[in-house]
């Protein structure tokens, strides 16, 4: 077994990696850029080095820095993670070249299967249904289009060497393939260092379902169940579970044995996972290999009991597997969240800045729930603008899939997060959402179920209440410990405290009386109904923590002036709670009324401006391209909502914007 191993890679996968190597004994080493020199995975490893610049392409990416790296610190071999140079044939070369053992599959076969149009030829060759497509590289746009309009809309653009969404564009008509082209290019070339794409089919309505393997150096390969990971955005994945609620026994079986023979054909050896698209009839096409370890693989982890960051290890060092195709079982069921650095509410657009408040759920075994946090950044740490805007994978397991949803719905409102914008609120919502709850799922569940975007929804029926009675008992705390403040003027005379409140949820109105009981309090509403609130939180905790009804709940609270913000459930609201006659004078106070932006381009995200399109003075149209700002490796196109003139161009091309800066104003 390995000594001491280098992890050429940075944020939660690093993290990961870290902690198993030491439980393993082994020594690690972590390498680091510029903007990461304060980051979690160089705290966590045993030594550090630095390896560059800011941009992966002058750091991460750079396979001598790597290597020297290894040489400076002794390293014997090196895991990459996900991403990177992971999937890069010539880094394992490299390696090997170097006498440094590569932690994943042999060169030849992320060669067969590690780049996506070679691997469906391999798979071609090898009488696997495939996705209909063109399988050659693409020169440009033209030939793009002429491609797609042969096999027919829609299609998908995909980046060869690609992965997480990165360099990948759907398009339904030829001018959006135009562009699609131009900007999967684009993104392919900045996050892979590989701008090849290349046109397939899209599947209308299709689920997208990948079978986990694992391999050894003496030519045993294992699937190890399969994943859902149908709830994407912008083709990147947010949500993944084990098993998924599709399959039955057969159709896995025919699904795991299919990867099997396909990993075995290229004498696979190590952890790997073949992708498919399924159709809702339980068909199934060959998508793609990555030749890594993927992103979800938790829940994998916790529905078989196998980590396989310690099995890609010890396959490395030359090891057999540990067990074989019958040993492997299905455990339960278990639920990923990815906690992304982005605004929900502004279409996704990713949020950078330092974390003011980091403080996931308690991770652990509570009963027959699991809670598990992959996480690479810690509070007071700051999220960068170089990097994915990933902030940690919350996992939950249980032994059905509704019990590991309900934890997983729990443990998204005991996450409490400020300083940057995130995606908990988005998710959160996502696992009250009928829909997924019932496993009627597709890659356009996102588009389907939220055409419009996501906007934070209004507290309604018993989460309204709920959130209701967390603002009552609140209140009635902070009011009990001011009466018990020492050195206070007595009143003239005596004063009733009444117990009757208004709370206000937003616009919302919910009477109710707050009463003292042994345990906690007893909430009434004039309809006669009441609950039963019990809480060891104090005032100034950004989770309340307790029971209603004895069923326990997490709420997040901020303080605002007179007053708080909840969030429970995916909803959010402002919470004030005042006596009938505060609530009668509160209703008559006018509004504030927002600014008009109309007339003006913001910025909606921190970033680089990548392409100023117009002009001062120059006419556009509704739709038309105003500029193209960069952030996190995705381009995002800002568009003309109306016709209207370029007045002034506040921005060029190549600043860095904060958030809502001024870009361009119109007449």
């Amino acid at each position: 077994m390995f000594g001491k191993i280098l992890i050429a890679n940075r944020g939660e996968i690093a993290c990961r990696v870290i902690k198993t190597a030491r439980r393993m004994g082994i020594k690690t080493v972590a390498v680091f850029s510029e903007a990461d020199k304060d980051a979690l995975h160089v705290a966590m490893a045993d030594e550090a080095v630095f390896i560059g610049p800011p941009q992966a392409a002058q750091s991460y990416l750079v396979i001598d820095k790597i290597i020297a790296a290894c040489k400076q610190t002794g390293a014997e071999a090196v895991h990459p993670g996900y991403g990177f140079l992971s999937e890069r044939e010539a880094f394992a070369e490299a390696l090997k070249a170097a006498n440094i053992t590569f932690i994943g599959p042999n060169p030849k076969a992320i060669a067969a299967m590690g780049d996506k149009i070679e691997s469906k030829k391999f798979a071609n060759a090898a009488k696997v249904s495939t996705v209909p497509g063109y399988l050659g590289v693409i020169e440009g746009p033209e030939q793009a289009v002429t491609i797609a309009d042969e096999i027919g809309y829609p299609v998908m653009i995909k980046a060869s060497a690609g992965g997480g969404g990165k360099g990948m564009r759907i398009a339904y008509s030829r001018d959006e393939v135009a562009d699609g082209f131009v900007r999967a290019k684009n993104e392919a070339a900045a996050s892979f260092g590989d701008d090849r794409v290349f046109v397939e089919k899209f599947i209308v309505d299709p689920r997208h379902i990948e079978i986990q393997l694992i391999g050894d150096k003496h030519g045993n390969v294992v699937y190890l169940n399969e994943r859902e990971c149908s709830i994407q955005r912008r083709n990147q994945k947010v949500v993944e579970e084990a098993p998924s609620p599709l399959l039955d026994a057969k159709t896995r079986k025919a699904m795991g044995e299919q990867s099997v023979a396909l990993a075995k054909a290229v004498n696979y050896d190590s952890a790997g996972t073949v992708e498919f698209v399924a159709g809702q009839d339980k068909s199934f096409y060959f998508l793609e290999m990555n030749t890594r370890l993927q992103v979800e693989h938790p829940v994998t982890e916790l529905i078989t009991g196998i980590d396989l960051v310690e099995e890609m290890i010890r396959v490395a060092a030359g090891e057999k597997l540990r067990f074989t195709q019958s040993d492997v079982k299905l455990d339960g069921w278990a639920v990923e969240s990815r906690v992304y650095a982005e605004d929900p509410v502004r279409n996704f657009l990713p949020s950078t800045g330092r974390l003011v408040s980091y403080r996931p759920p308690v991770e652990g075994k509570f009963g027959d729930v699991t809670v598990r946090n992959d996480t690479g950044v810690y509070e007071g740490g700051e999220i960068s603008v170089y990097y994915d805007p990933m902030i940690a994978k919350l996992v939950t397991h249980a032994p059905t899939r509704a019990g590991a949803i309900a934890a997983q719905a729990e443990a998204l409102d005991a996450f409490a997060i400020d300083g940057i914008r995130h995606n908990i609120p988005f998710v959160s919502a996502l696992m009250h959402h009928p829909r997924w709850q019932a496993g009627n799922l597709s890659t356009g569940f996102i588009k389907e179920e939220f055409p419009d975007g996501f906007a934070i929804p209004e507290p309604e029926g018993l989460v309204a209440r709920r959130m209701a009675a967390v603002a009552a008992t609140l209140d009635h705390q902070s009011n009990d410990r001011r009466r018990k403040i020492s050195g206070q003027m007595d009143a003239e005379k005596f004063r009733a405290i009444t117990r009757d409140r208004v709370v206000l949820l937003n616009k919302q109105q919910i009477a109710l009386k707050t009463d003292n009981t042994e345990h906690g309090f007893k909430i009434r509403f004039p309809d006669g109904t009441s609950m039963n609130v019990a809480s060891r939180c104090t005032p100034g905790d950004l989770v309340w923590r307790g029971t209603v009804d004895g069923q326990h709940i997490a709420v997040q609270v901020r303080p605002v002036k007179n007053g708080y913000v909840l969030s429970h459930a995916g909803a959010s609201a402002k919470a004030y709670v005042y006596t009938k006659r505060e609530a009668e004078i509160f209703a008559l106070m006018p509004e504030k009324v927002a600014a008009d932006t109309s007339k003006t381009l913001l910025c909606p995200m921190p970033g680089l401006i990548k392409q100023i399109a117009v002009s001062e003075g120059q006419e556009v149209k509704a739709g038309e391209i105003l500029a193209v700002v960069e952030a996190m490796k995705m381009e995002n196109v800002l568009r003309a909502e109306k016709d209207s003139t370029v007045k002034t161009v506040k921005a060029k091309e190549g600043d860095i914007l904060p958030v809502d800066a001024v870009i361009m104003e119109f007449a």
